[in-house]
C-alpha cells in the first residue's frame, strides 16, 4: 500500500504512515468499499478546504457529487453528520477522548449497529486526517496484526483476557433510568463510557470477573454511592470515575499498577481512598478537586507522582515511609505530610 500524501510505502496492517503521519486507509467489517469513500471525503477536504465540512448544505452537496455511488452509505454519512457526530469528534483537543466519545453517542444514543458506527468513525477520522483503527477493520488477505505477547500468553494459560467479554455503552443504555445496577458474572470489560451521566445511578455491582474499567466508564454519574471493586481488577482507565460527587469510599484492589489521569477527579464526597502496593504511579489531576479527602497513605511502590494529581485538595495530609519517592515529592510541591511505619498507622 502507497501513502496517498507522500507515497511511502506502507503495511496495511499500520494506523498511521511511519514517514508522514497521514493516517492509513482501511475497510471495516460489512463495508468493504469504506477505502473509497475515505479517499473521496479527503479528496472534499484537499480541493475545497476544512471549512467545507462546516456549512451543511455544501457539505451534503459534495458527497452528492464525490460519491454519487452506494446510496445507502452515503446517507448513513450524511445522516450522522446531520445528527452532529462529526461535530462531536471536532469538540474536544483530546482525540482518542472525541472518538470514544462519539463511538458512545452513536451506539448508546443512536442505536447503530457497531459495524456501522465503526465506518462512520473510519470515514470522517480519515476525512480530517486522524489516524485510527477499527477493532472491526479488514486487512487484505495474507496480512494479520502483530500477536500481542500479553494476550498470546493469556491464550496459552487459559486465563481470562480483558476483551474477552465487553460491556458497551449499548448493553449499558437500558440501565440508564435504573438507581440499582447488577452487572452479569462473566464480563472481562467495561467499555469507554458505558455509564456516562448516568444521573439516576447510585450503587452497581461488577461481577468477580472484571479486568478493566474503561476510560470515563463512570463520569458525571452524580448519585454513585456504592461501588465495591472486585479483586479481579487490573486495570482502570483515566476519566472512570471523574465528578462522581456523592462517592465516599473506594478500595482500588491490589494488582492495579496505575491511577492514571483525572480517575477520581472533583469527586467532592470522597473522603478514604485505599491504595495498594502494586500502584506505581498517579497520573495527571487524579484526584484534583477532592476537597473532603482528608489523609491518604501512599505505598513505596508509588515511583510517579503528577504535579497536579493532588490540585485543589486543601484538608488533604499524605501519609508515607519516610525518605520515599512520596515523601521527597510531598517536600518538593509543599504538600502536606506525615510520615509512618505502615498504613496502619494512617
Amino acid at each position: 500500500m502507497q501513502c496517498e500524501k507522500c507515497d511511502a510505502q506502507i503495511s496495511p496492517e499500520l494506523v498511521s504512515c511511519p514517514n508522514c503521519g497521514a493516517p492509513v486507509p482501511q475497510n471495516v467489517e460489512g463495508f468493504e468499499n469504506t477505502m473509497e469513500f475515505q479517499k473521496e471525503l479527503r479528496e472534499i477536504i484537499v480541493q475545497h478546504g476544512p471549512r467545507a465540512v462546516i456549512r451543511k448544505n455544501r457539505f451534503e452537496g459534495l458527497l452528492n457529487d464525490y460519491i454519487p455511488d452506494y446510496n445507502k452509505e452515503r446517507k448513513l454519512l450524511i445522516n450522522m453528520y446531520r445528527l452532529g457526530v462529526l461535530k462531536l469528534l471536532l469538540k474536544e483537543t483530546n482525540r482518542e477522548i472525541s472518538i470514544m466519545r462519539a463511538k458512545s453517542y452513536m451506539l448508546g444514543e443512536l442505536f447503530l449497529s457497531e459495524n456501522a458506527t465503526e465506518f462512520v468513525l473510519a470515514c470522517f477520522t480519515y476525512m480530517i486526517g486522524w489516524p485510527y483503527q477499527s477493532p472491526l477493520k479488514e486487512l487484505p488477505e495474507g496480512s494479520a496484526p502483530a500477536a500481542d505477547p500479553e494476550e498470546e500468553n493469556a491464550k496459552k494459560s487459559g486465563q481470562p483476557r480483558v476483551d474477552d467479554m465487553v460491556f458497551t455503552p449499548r448493553a449499558a443504555f437500558r440501565y440508564r433510568l435504573s438507581g440499582n445496577i447488577a452487572i452479569p458474572e462473566g464480563y472481562t470489560k467495561l467499555d469507554a463510557f458505558c455509564f456516562d451521566k448516568f444521573s439516576s445511578l447510585r450503587t452497581i455491582e461488577l461481577p468477580s470477573t472484571l479486568l478493566a474499567i474503561g476510560e470515563y466508564a463512570f463520569s458525571g454519574c452524580k448519585r454513585l454511592r456504592g461501588l465495591d471493586l472486585p479483586e479481579s481488577l487490573k486495570i482502570i482507565k483515566q476519566g472512570a470515575f471523574s465528578q462522581c460527587a456523592k462517592l465516599v469510599v473506594v478500595k482500588i484492589p491490589q494488582g492495579v499498577l496505575e491511577i492514571e489521569d483525572s480517575t477520581f477527579s472533583f469527586c467532592t464526597s470522597l473522603e478514604v481512598i485505599e491504595i495498594p502496593d502494586s500502584v506505581s504511579s498517579i497520573g495527571a489531576e487524579a484526584f484534583s478537586g477532592c476537597d473532603k479527602l482528608r489523609k491518604l497513605f501512599l505505598p513505596e511502590s508509588v515511583k510517579f507522582i503528577d504535579i497536579n494529581a493532588f490540585s485543589y485538595c486543601p484538608q488533604l495530609t499524605i501519609h508515607c515511609i519516610e525518605n520515599s519517592y512520596v515523601h521527597k515529592y510531598c517536600l518538593v510541591n509543599g504538600l502536606s505530610v506525615k510520615l509512618v511505619k505502615s498504613s496502619a498507622e494512617v
